[in-house]
């Protein structure tokens, strides 16, 4: 049972590739990022990029602007609940409940991609385009588990937590 109080996964999205993404209950998550998720683009197929989140919040303010947006439709991994993950810096780690780790790395910038939604869309989503992270603990992840947030100064040459 999800704790509504604290930060949790409202969904979880995967493609073949591009956007939308569908939602899912639960996905194996690796270095590489989720299974069953593809790139339509090489550049962000990177262990630094493997995972994007976004703000629930965030969806919808953009929806309430015009916009039809929901969970996945602008290419998001996770769309997150209460964290405010676009608030958050490099180097921060979320820990989820069933044991998964993410770092976040950099926060994503808008690309031409989202003109298939709106060709407005791409100014008006920046500064609110979501987070990349990289997987320092892989496992099963499902939708409503709650997130902890851990932070540590981001250093490329630290360990990984546990794999």
């Amino acid at each position: 049972m999800v704790d509504f109080n604290k930060p949790y996964l409202q969904a979880i999205c995967i493609s073949a590739g591009g956007i939308p993404k569908r939602s899912v209950e639960a996905v194996y998550v690796s270095c590489r990022g989720l299974a069953g998720d593809g790139h339509d683009h090489e550049k962000h197929n990177r262990p630094e990029q493997a995972i994007c989140l976004q703000d629930w919040e965030l969806l919808q303010e953009l929806a309430q602007e015009g916009f039809p947006l929901a969970c996945g439709t602008i290419g998001e991994n996770l769309t997150v609940r209460s964290l405010n993950v676009q608030r958050l810096t490099p180097g921060t780690i979320l820990r989820f409940s069933g044991g998964v780790a993410l770092e976040l790395t950099k926060e994503r910038k808008p690309c031409y991609v989202l003109d298939s939604i709106d060709p407005r869309l791409k100014e008006a989503i920046v500064g609110r385009c979501g987070f990349y992270a990289r997987v320092l603990s892989e496992g099963i992840i499902r939708s409503t588990e709650t997130i902890e947030i851990l932070e540590r100064p981001f250093s490329p040459s630290l360990p990984n937590f546990v794999s």
